[in-house]
């Protein structure tokens, strides 16, 4: 098997995302990060006083420590009221367990490289280091999340220190 059929090969397998919504659009992160899906539940996280607005505290799973991560406060969408389709995923985002609130959960898509676009750039005016492109499936276009860059940035060392 030549460089290139091994190349076919790999694509051709593609990439399973898990797609979530905010603000009504949707995201995709990849699903071997994601360590489950629970409903969101604001007795259970533990605010923590001087962290960012984004962190929404953190929490107790089955003995580990949690840090919660509001998506629509980190990407400065509108806040909303949470209700009975707010969610945590919980991911595992280098040998750390985190939480991130999303929208709703929809569904996991496999995506080929061919239905991935590089992500566009704004200049310095918009970040885009967290993306790692637009996924395309029929008239659906999701906004593929780098989850290791987004929660690796100087702000989530925050999110370390809360949980610690």
């Amino acid at each position: 098997m030549n460089l290139n059929q091994k190349r076919d090969q790999a694509e051709g397998q593609g990439k399973e995302f898990l797609v979530f919504t905010l603000a009504e659009q949707e995201y995709g992160i990849d699903i071997l990060k994601v360590q489950e899906i629970r409903g969101y539940d604001n007795q259970s996280v533990t605010r923590i006083a001087n962290v960012p607005s984004f962190i929404k505290g953190v929490t107790n799973l089955r003995g580990v420590i949690v840090p919660i991560v509001d998506l629509r406060m980190k990407f400065n969408l509108d806040k909303i009221e949470y209700n009975h389709q707010t969610v945590v995923v919980i991911l595992n985002v280098h040998s750390r367990v985190m939480g991130v609130v999303v929208d709703g959960v929809s569904d996991v898509l496999m995506l080929q490289s061919s239905q991935i676009s590089p992500a566009p750039q704004f200049g310095s005016a918009f970040s885009t280091e967290h993306l790692m492109g637009i996924g395309t499936v029929g008239e659906r276009m999701l906004i593929l999340v780098d989850i290791e860059k987004l929660m690796t940035s100087d702000e989530m060392a925050l999110v370390e220190s809360a949980a610690a």
